[in-house]
């Protein structure tokens, strides 16, 4: 929940240390709940990474946006699930960069690298092809839940529980009863 970072100022980043803690703290299936605008690709990865390695099954849930560095780290769910009401989103890496054209350059060919990497997560979960995931990215793509499951970044949405039949409400009538009030 929040702006994925290397490094938290305020108490308001998640950074992988901050995750490694939290997921080491347990053991068994995990629920990953993701609300994130992004950030950091970097400290994204190596969320990603973790939870690719994680032993066991993580399902991940997005209850309100998982966008840009965040939808990198919901790729790493074994089931991922987005509520009928969230977004995801993806897009080109962006960086600042200062100098002449040969850092130009070399900022240019370093977000090409970033690109790649970021497509081999979209593209291990949605089977989709590279080019596809590419034109994707380069138009700033915006996935409500049911485009997310269409295009694979999501295997299904998140629906109410069912409720067992011995915990069933009472028959409509009996609700508005007074001796049942």
């Amino acid at each position: 929940n929040g702006t994925i970072a290397e490094e938290s100022w305020f108490d308001d980043d998640v950074t992988p240390q901050l995750f490694k803690e939290e997921l080491m703290g347990g053991s068994g299936d995990i629920t990953v709940w993701i609300n994130s605008p992004g950030g950091d690709c970097v400290a994204a990865a190596q969320i990603y990474n973790m939870l690719m390695d994680y032993p066991h099954n993580v399902t991940v849930k997005i209850d309100g946006i998982a966008a840009s560095a965040a939808s990198v780290i919901a790729m790493a769910g074994t089931k991922v699930l987005v509520s009928p009401v969230s977004m995801m989103m993806i897009h080109n890496p962006m960086t600042v960069a200062m100098g002449d054209t040969a850092e130009m350059q070399k900022a240019i060919e370093m977000l090409g690298s970033v690109k790649d990497s970021i497509i081999n997560a979209y593209e291990i979960k949605t089977g989709l092809s590279r080019t596809k995931l590419s034109h994707l990215m380069d138009a700033e793509t915006w996935m409500d839940a049911n485009k997310a499951v269409e295009l694979g970044f999501a295997d299904d949405v998140l629906a109410r529980a069912e409720i067992p039949e011995d915990m069933e409400p009472p028959a409509v009538s009996m609700l508005y009863s007074k001796a049942a009030v």
